[in-house]
């Protein structure tokens, strides 16, 4: 049976959890009531047992368009044909003061006589448990029989009857007709969902909210529609409770068709840290930034003895992210394993404290000074990693091969150091400042007697290897080297040349740096894309810096969004929507317009 293309879905979510809904009209993945809960809705991993939820009109030659309302997280689907256009709206309210979590589904026909099929079948705690279903007057019932409990309400405006565990309904809809569905958690509802005004009440106040949302950023530059897009997206992503950001909203979407790349991205790194508050700092949105801040104030005051992080945590701050693996899904494409959980929360990761120290340099600078405790505890973490910097790790790509003295964890280990110091040194704080700086210096001379290659002419990926890593693209956005180093110029060309086809970038070539210990290829990382763009930027390489990035822009989906990774054949690989590429993408946009527009380019 085909499986939808990744990058035919839309994203939608109210800051809980989101659902991916298909150009055919198919809500195909949704976990709830959070999005780093068991899942309701997983067709995407298994077309028989997964679950889904469709609405869509019964039309065998409709022309498919999707599209959002302009500076909304509200999807609509259409559909035209020669017997009219019909068109469904998807969108959760964001409701900050319920935990209800209701997704609603409108189904309208703005031309014609259209006839209707919905059916909803979910498929509780990751497939795995079994349901019962009651169908009332204008309503249905799932009852999970699984540890979870859960219990969801289908509100229905038209007849429903059951058919194997699904609630199912057909209806026809004449112009400006529609018909409306809510589906919810029938435990914690919203007393007045079941108002006949509900669902277009909620529409409004839905647009509304998000409109005045993005009203707030501040950028007015260039490519501003993809620059919002791109925030929309990472909202989405940000958990209005707790303050961080996922890494995406799925879990399991293969790196490569058939293989077993197929991880958990439902939780929040360390790492995203500092590119998020950057990216909320910059577009103006002050209050995503020290709420994220707060979720990192809060890990900090949980650092045992030895004082160290761990590399990721669940949205609540949970640690124990066990992997399994879910046997009984057959996974996208037959990619398998399917996995759920995620071991490296228990690698080491020696970055993590660079993207750490840069975001709390960044919020105390541009956001609220930062508060006693934090210090005291930020002090404890860089004397740790004074102590232990030359520790082989697993690196930012959290290898499973072995251990490596890898360029990145060493770049960032000096990025945690030096912003100390900044931090230190602007705020007067008590601080070992000569054995701080001793050891920043001693991690830059390292970086260069150990990690430049003069044959290469470039910076290796780990030390002793002869690869080549895109992650280095990062070393003057985070300030180690000019951008117009010589050194650094012949890196970037010999990076162009080894990982670069024509504006896609490789992490590095797995034939070449055999160090995650899992098989087969990988397509592109669309976050390293748009790093090396900005690298041109910052080159002074505007016309190319701008032609690259823009040609980036025609990777996305029809909607503005970028899963992980590019296949081959330009399809979209890997975790969908991911927040790392948005926030590359946001970094890359800002550098590049203002430069074009100090240069004195027109738009």
């Amino acid at each position: 049976m085909d499986y939808q293309p990744i990058e035919n879905y839309g994203v939608i979510g109210d800051l809980h959890t989101v659902a991916l809904v298909g150009m055919d009209g198919s809500v195909d993945y949704m976990c709830f009531p959070r999005a780093d809960s068991p899942s309701i809705f997983l067709k995407i991993l298994d077309h028989e047992k997964g679950g889904y939820f469709s609405l869509a009109p019964v039309l065998h030659d409709a022309y498919q368009k999707q599209l959002y309302i302009p500076d909304t997280n509200v999807l609509l689907s259409r559909f035209l044909s020669d017997k009219g256009v019909a068109e469904i709206s998807d969108f959760m309210p964001v409701e900050t003061t319920v935990q209800a979590h209701n997704l609603i589904r409108r189904a309208k026909t703005i031309r014609g006589e259209i006839k209707y099929r919905v059916v909803c079948k979910p498929a509780f705690d990751y497939a795995r448990a079994t349901h019962k279903i009651e169908i009332n007057d204008g309503e249905a019932i799932f009852t999970s029989n699984g540890d979870d409990g859960t219990v969801l309400r289908l509100r229905s405006s038209v007849p429903l009857h059951e058919e194997a565990g699904a609630a199912v309904g057909e209806f026809t809809l004449r112009d400006g007709e529609s018909a409306s569905f809510v589906l919810e958690n029938a435990r914690e509802s919203v007393k007045d969902s079941s108002d006949p005004d509900y669902v277009s009440r909620a529409f409004k106040d839905t647009v509304n909210f998000w409109r005045g949302w993005v009203g707030q950023s501040n950028y007015k530059g260039r490519w501003r529609e993809m620059v919002n897009r791109s925030a929309l997206i990472l909202k989405l992503l940000t958990s209005w409770y707790h303050g961080p950001i996922l890494a995406a909203s799925t879990f399991g979407l293969p790196e490569r068709i058939g293989g077993e790349r197929n991880w958990d991205y439902r939780f929040t790194w360390i790492r995203d840290a500092s590119f998020t508050i950057y990216a909320f700092i910059r577009l103006g949105y002050t209050e995503e930034a020290a709420a994220f801040m707060q979720w990192i104030e809060e890990r900090c005051n949980e650092l045992g003895p030895d004082a160290t992080l761990q590399t990721v945590y669940g949205m609540d701050g949970s640690r124990d992210l066990e992997e399994i693996e879910l046997s009984g899904l057959d996974g996208y494409k037959g990619s398998k394993p399917v996995r759920v959980g995620n071991a490296a929360h228990d690698q080491l990761q020696l970055d993590i404290y660079g993207e750490l120290m840069d975001s709390v340099y960044l919020y105390d600078k541009y956001g609220k000074p930062i508060s006693h405790d934090l210090w005291h505890n930020l002090v404890r973490l860089i004397d740790w990693l004074c102590d232990n910097w030359e520790q082989p790790d697993n690196g930012i790509w959290e290898v499973r091969g072995g251990l490596r003295h890898f360029l990145y964890s060493r770049l960032m280990s000096w990025v945690a150091v030096d912003r100390a110091l900044r931090l230190a040194g602007k705020r007067s704080f008590p601080a070992p400042i000569e054995h701080w700086r001793k050891t920043r210096d001693d991690i830059y001379k390292d970086i260069f007697e150990n990690f430049w290659d003069d044959h290469l002419g470039a910076f290796v990926q780990y030390r002793g290897s002869k690869a080549l890593d895109a992650s280095s693209l990062l070393m003057p956005l985070v300030r180690f080297i000019s951008p117009t180093d010589r050194r650094w110029l012949s890196h970037l060309k010999a990076v162009e040349k080894d990982l670069v086809y024509d504006t896609l970038v490789y992490r590095y070539k797995i034939e070449d740096s055999p160090i995650d210990g899992l098989e087969g290829p990988e397509g592109t990382f669309n976050m390293c894309s748009f790093w090396f763009v900005e690298c041109l930027s910052r080159a002074g390489e505007l016309q190319k810096a701008r032609l690259y990035f823009e040609k980036m822009l025609g990777y996305s989906n029809h909607l503005g969004l970028y899963a992980e990774e590019t296949g081959p054949r330009g399809e979209h690989l890997g975790n969908f929507p991911q927040a790392f590429t948005h926030l590359a993408l946001i970094s890359a946009a800002y550098d590049i317009d203002r430069r074009l527009s100090k240069a004195g380019w027109s738009a």
